[in-house]
């Protein structure tokens, strides 16, 4: 299955810089970037800078070569326009995001002109017993990048892969023998590959990278207002939820390891953030008909009462297929589904203090995409409260028949998701979502925060 789509950028949208005073004395040969001030923007909430700039765990990076043989220098850009590749390997797909960049004025930020983003199912978790077929679909995609780049920038434009919640939950074996096929993929290209290039990402950095791409995005960094919106992320492995506290007790209520400093235009911020591992929406599907640490599912069959009563099936799920079933002679519907549902959120998801509040969240990835299917918002997205998807899930629930045909998992997903942000969470059902794939046109995932903070690493 595959998805394709081009997008045109908002030019309001400025790539972050840092300032780099080391460019001008390049090696002889070596291409020379201008040399770009540092960006003043007034501050939408800033605290202190901390001692340390980011706290977020370390991610687990694959050794290899540090360059391709043929590269000297670091891949800085010779003219007006450069690109950076990100591959969000996640546990469903594997999607990559080519972004475009102009650099308009040499005293100027450089603008993100375009993106051009493409999918493929399954995630690379699924691969785990054939890890070169899971390369190959990494390569797959790296032929898209190669038609949209020109060759002359193809040795300074780095690739980047970061795998999520699906390599997070693998064996390590497992996880590693992926991360070094990949690897492998990446260094046979013509794209630059630093050691770092491929690794898997902590969940910490997923929830603030995403944050950081929705708020850029919406101008919310940039702006006077001293607002910005939190972001709901619901993967298939793992989920996350990051914003930046108005209120000192949300930080001080909330368990140390849940606030992440980082330093982005020359501000420090201090969000409130968290990924739940084991709650993305295929995990939690797991976990809700026991199957998650089960050993003999060939020979179960894991019934709910999220099923219609009659409804026998089969799904594959990381790249393992499970019998399911309704109860034929139990009962069906939203209570009892809730129940079972709860299971798996009370006691492991905290709720945030400030949550109860009237915070905006951007809600996406699969909070968009079952709210589509249930006709909450249509392809374009839309604003809706808490409370609408409990009516729907309720809904689904209770007309089994009319919404089955559709996805039998529907009545499970939407409880859960309902679930997750009332019992989880703690929102109200007057909290604000917006619902939403895109913003200005760019994805709204951790991507292009992580294409950012790359660029920054790398002193472009």
């Amino acid at each position: 299955l595959h998805r394709h789509r081009e997008h045109s950028a908002n030019a309001e949208n400025l790539l972050p810089e840092v300032s780099n005073p080391g460019h001008g004395s390049s090696q002889h040969g070596a291409p020379t970037f201008p040399v770009i001030p540092e960006p003043v923007h007034p501050a939408p909430e800033v605290v202190q800078p901390a001692v340390d700039a980011y706290q977020a765990a370390a991610e687990v990076a694959h050794s290899a070569r540090t360059l391709h043989q043929n590269e000297v220098h670091s891949p800085i850009s010779t003219g007006r326009v450069f690109y950076g590749i990100m591959f969000d390997a996640g546990s469903t797909g594997s999607r990559i995001h080519i972004y475009k960049f102009i650099q308009k004025d040499p005293v100027e930020l450089p603008v993100l002109d375009n993106e051009i983003y493409h999918a493929v199912k399954p995630g690379l978790s699924s691969y785990k017993d054939n890890p070169e077929e899971g390369g190959n679909t990494i390569r797959q995609l790296l032929k898209i990048a190669k038609k949209a780049i020109p060759k002359e920038a193809w040795s300074r434009t780095p690739v980047v892969l970061k795998a999520t919640a699906g390599l997070r939950m693998l064996p390590e074996e497992k996880a590693n023998a992926l991360l070094k096929e990949v690897q492998e993929v990446l260094d046979d290209s013509p794209f630059f590959v630093r050691e770092d290039g491929v690794s898997i990402m902590n969940g910490a950095n997923e929830g603030v990278l995403a944050w950081v791409t929705v708020n850029f995005l919406t101008g919310h960094l940039y702006s006077n207002t001293r607002k910005t919106v939190g972001i709901l992320d619901l993967g298939g492995g793992s989920t996350q939820i990051t914003f930046l506290p108005k209120s000192k007790k949300t930080i001080e209520t909330a368990p140390v390891t849940y606030i992440s400093n980082f330093d982005l235009f020359n501000h420090t911020y201090k969000v409130y953030t968290h990924s739940y591992l084991g709650n993305g929406l295929y995990a939690a599907r797991l976990a809700i008909l026991g199957a998650k640490d089960a050993n003999d599912v060939e020979d179960r069959v894991f019934t709910s009462s999220c099923f219609p009563k009659k409804y026998r099936g089969e799904v594959t799920i990381f790249g393992t297929t499970y019998k399911v079933s309704g109860i034929p002679d139990g009962y069906a519907g939203y209570k009892l589904c809730y129940y079972e549902v709860m299971k798996v959120i009370k006691g492991i998801v905290h709720q945030p203090y400030e949550v109860k509040g009237n915070s905006i969240f951007y809600a996406f990835s699969y909070y968009f995409d079952r709210a589509n299917d249930t006709g909450l918002i249509d392809d374009r997205g839309g604003v809706l409260e808490v409370r609408d998807f409990k009516k729907r899930a309720k809904e689904v629930c209770n007309k089994m028949t009319k919404y089955g045909a559709i996805n039998p998992f529907l009545c499970m997903d939407m409880t859960y998701i309902t679930c997750l942000l009332k019992e989880g969470f703690g929102f109200k059902d007057s909290t604000v979502l917006q619902l939403t794939k895109k913003v200005n046109n760019v994805e709204t995932s951790w991507a292009l925060g992580a294409t950012f903070d790359y660029f920054r690493n790398l002193n472009i």
